[in-house]
């Protein structure tokens, strides 16, 4: 499992870089400085030892928080309190500092491998944690890495989840899926000192298999949809035909100036072919106009010939 802290380098709970302490280091060299002055005025080294020893003593004392730390002090192994942020002091050899708690927002990534779902479909599925501690003495005192711990909570509560969901559900209700993991880590977490920002399902994978057969039944979905759009379509064009019908049929000169327009939209484009029925000859007093049509055409196509001649 992966554990990212923003800003800065994942680190295991209680472990910091080490950093120099600035205080400790003018406390060291004081005392170092004392010891030369007093072995230059003495012309013996006892002083200049002890005051080094005096000084390796003193540096355990002063330690440095950052804003974003919170130390856990413990004397003589009891719990004594927070520190931080900032300088503070201890009592060298008496006072240690057991934990450094970070309380800025941590993620963790977290797996589900092969979990069945309710309905017996086997997933991958890949989330991110946000979370962060909300109380340091908790953090350190109930739990033995508090890290660790949150994340095995997340793996465990993600595997429970979709242990009660159908795959249906966790492709399509991520957000309710989300909300519902983030309740339950937070639910388990909350006793450690650590609450739980959000929660968010990066990947959900599937068997290649079933992907094919939900493609294809998507597939099977979107072209029946089309059909039977296609056949609403119909519908309208039928209905809409029959009350031109009804129109044509009480009005018989709108019938030859349709059959007109029929024609003249058939014949725009140059070797257009047209098959009309006899009945429709017959019926639309089409007779004239398609022998005009067709001496219009022949006409048309004695000119390109002559033109191709003269060319």
């Amino acid at each position: 499992m992966a554990r990212i802290v923003l800003g800065a380098r994942s680190q295991p709970s209680g472990v910091r870089v080490l950093r120099i302490n600035v205080v400790a280091m003018a406390i060291l060299l004081g005392s170092t400085i004392l010891g030369i002055l007093s072995f230059l005025a003495t012309d013996d080294t006892i002083p200049l030892v002890a005051m080094i020893l005096v000084g390796l003593m003193l540096m355990q004392a002063p330690r440095i928080a950052q804003q974003w730390e919170r130390a856990v002090l413990l004397r003589l192994g009891r719990f004594i309190g927070l520190r931080g942020p900032g300088l503070f002091w201890i009592v060298p050899f008496v006072d240690s500092v057991s934990t450094w708690i970070d309380q800025r927002t941590i993620t963790t990534t977290f797996t589900a491998e092969q979990t069945l779902t309710s309905d017996t479909v086997p997933v991958n599925v890949d989330a991110v944690l946000f979370w962060m501690v909300h109380d340091a003495q908790k953090a350190a005192l109930e739990v033995q890495d508090y890290n660790q711990a949150v994340s095995w909570a997340a793996q465990t509560a993600l595997r429970d989840i979709i242990g009660r969901t159908t795959l249906t559900e966790l492709l399509r209700g991520r957000e309710l899926i989300e909300n519902e993991l983030q309740h339950l880590i937070d639910q388990r977490s909350n006793p450690w000192g650590v609450t739980v920002s959000s929660v968010e399902m990066r990947d959900v994978i599937i068997p290649g298999a079933l992907q094919d057969a939900m493609s294809r039944e998507a597939q099977a979905a979107r072209e029946k949809q089309a059909r039977i759009i296609l056949g609403q379509a119909e519908l309208e064009i039928a209905n809409s035909f029959r009350e031109a019908a009804k129109s044509y049929h009480d009005n018989p000169t709108a019938l030859q100036l349709r059959g007109m327009n029929m024609l003249y939209e058939g014949l725009k484009e140059k070797g257009a072919l047209m098959l009309i029925p006899s009945s429709a000859v017959e019926s639309m007093g089409m007779g004239g106009l398609m022998g005009a049509a067709a001496l219009r055409r022949q006409t048309l196509a004695a000119g390109d010939v002559d033109k191709q001649n003269k060319e």
